[in-house]
Order: C-alpha cells, then sequence, then structure tokens
C-alpha cells in the first residue's frame, strides 16, 4: 500500500472589519484575515499538506497573491484544485488533522460545520476531518489577537 502523510502550517493577520472564513465556514467576528485570498488560513493549511504529500511545493507556488486570479479567491475552490492534483496523480485523500490556534472568537459551535463543508470537498466522510480549535492563553501575536495559526496533517492513499 502506498500511503503518504504531509504537514502544512499558514498564518494570517487579523484586521478590523474583514470577513473571518475558517474550514470554509464564515465565522461571525469584529475581526477577519488580512489576505489576498478570502484568507481561510484552515483551508490553506490543509492545501499545503496535501500538496507535501506529492512534494509539490505550497499553496502559494500553485496560487501566487502577485496574481490577480487568485484575488479575492474562495479557499474552498483552491481546495478543490489541489484535490483534484491528488486524484490526477493516483491517490486518494485517506484523512485530515487540522489545529487552528486563534484567541477569539471561541469556534467550538462552528467545528462540525466545518468539518461538514470539508468532507465533501476532499472526498471523504466526515469521520475522516478532524478540526480542533485552541486558544494560546494570551501569548504571543495569536493571543494579543494580532493573528491566526493553523496547523494541519493529511495521509493520502494510492488508488
Amino acid at each position: 500500500m502506498d500511503i503518504r502523510i504531509g504537514n502544512g502550517y499558514d498564518v494570517h493577520a487579523l484586521e478590523n472589519g474583514l470577513e473571518m472564513w475558517l474550514g470554509g465556514v464564515k465565522i461571525p467576528s469584529e475581526k477577519g484575515f488580512v489576505a489576498h485570498s478570502d484568507g481561510d488560513v484552515a483551508i490553506h493549511a490543509l492545501c499545503d499538506a496535501l500538496l507535501g504529500c506529492l512534494a509539490l511545493g505550497d499553496i502559494g507556488h500553485l496560487f501566487p497573491d502577485t496574481s490577480d486570479e487568485w484575488k479575492g479567491a474562495d479557499s474552498k475552490d483552491l481546495l478543490a484544485r489541489v484535490v483534484a492534483i491528488v486524484r490526477e496523480k493516483g491517490y486518494h485523500v485517506g484523512n485530515a488533522d487540522i489545529t487552528i490556534a486563534l484567541q477569539r472568537p471561541k469556534l467550538s459551535p462552528y467545528i462540525n460545520t466545518m468539518r461538514a463543508t470539508l468532507a465533501p470537498i476532499l472526498g471523504v466522510t466526515e469521520d475522516r476531518i478532524s478540526v480542533k480549535a485552541t486558544t494560546t492563553e494570551h501569548l504571543g501575536f495569536t493571543g494579543r489577537e494580532e493573528g491566526c495559526q493553523v496547523w494541519a496533517s493529511a495521509l493520502i492513499v494510492k488508488e
């Protein structure tokens, strides 16, 4: 059996008056992510994990923030493109694990919706998607509510 594991990490700054998208879900918040696309830092880290499985670089290589084509892009569409690449290479997603570090707002009410949103894009059932949220106990840039960090791991399996 040919299995591969990849890890991804992404960070975005927070700013008042912008939208906050995480895991494909719009989160009510007074702050949102500064980004070229919709800034969905969770999906960006997941894309990096999937691309890492295949040693294909990172999301910035495929969807550069210097290109007008990706300005304001829906990160769910970027993820679907990455999943299509995984499938073109003869693999399917086995599972994914995402950890979001954000001081505010509390994300627990949105975790299941994120899982339900991501699962069909990845072509898996919700029980194969883990989304966890944590704070940094007011430490660092995340704790000061200046930004958000996300770590993601993914496993893919040869068809």
